[in-house]
Parts: structure tokens; sequence; C-alpha cells
């Protein structure tokens, strides 16, 4: 069994770290001027291929996705996983674990791939852009665009769900196990209030507010992503807790060798009865 790489693994953190920050870039539009309300357009239409800004978030979207794929296929190689109870690891034998970071690394190369098929327009804030996508005629980057989001947020939600679950199995990450359900729901929340806002707009029933639900969807998977790199940069648990506060004891030594015990020397014979 293969021991764990603490370089390896804080590789891992620092990538899933700064994925997590370039996934979140979307925030620079609460500051930098981009046209788009924040309460009605998707995030994608920040990337889209007509906005002025457009190849700034196509480039960190690509960055973000590169970056947590990358973390994410690093992160097993250094050991990053459930724990026996000796504290050896057992991440390659614990399937939460392997189809989390599968999960994950689904994630991170939709991201990725996504940046690679912006919208051609923003349908929320250009009502020609909206006439255009109800009637089809827009490009089939639109459709691909939508089916790559789709595995990006499936893979998001899968990791967010499987890896929670494996670290409250096994006890190695506390605040993986401790915040990761809150997380989780949150998440699910979120995802079906952008569901159900997109399909209001697509019935031309207004947004219901799909920006902000959107927003909040991004946001809770780039949170997610910041704990889980810091339970990487730092592991344990309650084994491990353990295992420090009561130390296996030590073997009794031997006994240590004394000198040699003097050889017996044979009785001398008793003489007959009679004899002096």
């Amino acid at each position: 069994m293969s021991r764990p790489r603490p370089a390896a693994r804080r590789l891992a953190a620092a990538l899933l770290l700064l994925g997590a920050v370039a996934y979140t870039a979307w925030v620079l539009e609460l500051v930098i001027a981009t046209g788009l309300d924040p309460v009605r357009a998707y995030v994608s239409e920040l990337a889209a291929a007509d906005q002025p800004l457009g190849g700034l978030f196509r480039a960190t979207d690509l960055v973000a996705g590169l970056l947590v794929l990358a973390g994410a296929l690093t992160a097993p190689a250094g050991g990053a996983g459930p724990r026996g109870p000796a504290g050896s690891p057992r991440a390659e034998r614990q399937p939460w674990a392997v189809a989390g970071w599968a999960a994950l690394a689904l994630f991170g190369g939709a991201t990725a791939l996504d940046s690679r098929l912006p919208l051609s327009c923003a349908p929320t804030g250009d009502p020609v852009c909206a006439a255009r996508e109800t009637a089809g005629l827009v490009p089939a980057t639109h459709t691909a665009h939508a089916v790559s989001s789709s595995l990006a947020m499936l893979g998001a939600l899968a990791a967010l769900v499987l890896l929670t679950v494996a670290a409250r199995r096994h006890g190695q990450w506390p605040a993986l196990a401790r915040f990761g359900p809150p997380l989780v729901l949150a998440e699910l929340a979120a995802t079906l209030w952008t569901l159900a806002a997109v399909a209001a707009f697509t019935a031309d029933r207004g947004t219901w507010a799909l920006g902000v639900g959107q927003r909040l969807q991004v946001l809770l998977v780039a949170l997610y992503l910041a704990l889980l790199a810091g339970c990487l940069a730092r592991p344990g648990g309650a084994a491990a807790r353990r295992a420090a506060a009561h130390p296996h004891p030590a073997a009794p030594a031997a006994p240590a060798a004394g000198p040699p015990n003097p050889p017996t020397l044979p009785n001398p014979p008793t003489p007959p009865r009679g004899e002096p």
C-alpha cells in the first residue's frame, strides 16, 4: 500500500484553492461595469462573445477548470482520503472518495470546455438575442454550452455529496464532515432555484432572479473547493487525534542477561556404613 505524499497533497490543495478563486472572477462585476443586470443575467453571459469583457471571463473560466481538474487528479496521488484506524491511507480502496475525486475532475474538465463554447450573445439582456435563441437561430455553441454547463454542475454536485459522505464515514476531514452537509443542502436549494428560474425565463414568465440563484450556486461551489483545499492542507481526524493522545505502549524490553550461573558440581559419593 502506498504511503501518503504530503507534497502532492499540498500541491492539490493549492490548485483547488486557486481554482476556487478563479471560479469567483464574476465578482468583478461589482466594481466593473459590464452592462448586465446581475439579478437577471446568467453568469455565463459575462463571457458571451459579444460582451466587452467576454475574453477576460472566458480566460478565468478556463483557468479555473484546468486548476480544479489538476487538483482533483493530484489529490489521490498524495494519499488524500480516509485513513484506517492506524493511520494508513485507504483512499484508493474507498469508493466514496474515489468517485468524489472523479466527479470533481468532471466538473473541472467540463468548466474548461464550457469556456471554449461561449454564448454568442446575452439573452437576458438583449431581447433580439432571446428571440433568436427561441427561434433556434443562434449558433450551435448555445446548445453545446448548455450541455457542458449541465455536466459541470452535475460533477460539482456529485463531488460535494460523495466527498462529504467520505469525510463523515471515515472521520479524516473533520471540517468537511461538519460544514459539508449544510453546504450540500444550500447548493441543492440554489440549483433548484436556478433550474426553476431558467424554466420560467424559457416560458417567458420572467427571470425569477435567475442571476442571484446562479451566482449563489457557483459561489457555494467555490466555498466548497476552498474548504476541501483547507482539509487537504491540514489533514487529520478523530482517529489521528486518538492515536496522538493514546499512543500504543511500547513492547516490554527483554530482560537483561545476567552473569551465567556457576556449574553445579556433583555431590561426593556417600561412604558405606561402618567405614570411617
